[in-house]
């Protein structure tokens, strides 16, 4: 705990590598867990793939989970 799972256009290494740094950091120094708790997957997925294989089946379907969805944010500050 906690898992969190990156579904993205493909992008180089070395944006992936900082990215899922600063989101473990931000997990570590936020979320309060320790190192060994924290698993982060990235997949890249191709931008003419992107509705059916990100939208639909995680979008759409699970919108009551959404922090954060097409920019807005789904939250009260």
């Amino acid at each position: 705990m906690p898992y969190i799972a990156i579904k993205s256009f493909p992008k180089d290494e070395a944006t992936k590598k900082a990215v899922v740094e600063k989101i473990n950091r931000i997990f570590l120094e936020e979320w309060g867990c320790p190192q060994q708790a924290i698993t982060i997957s990235m997949e890249e997925i191709a931008p003419q793939e992107w509705e059916e294989k990100v939208v639909k089946p995680e979008i759409e379907s699970k919108k009551e989970n959404m922090m954060i969805l097409s920019g807005e944010k789904c939250y009260k500050e």
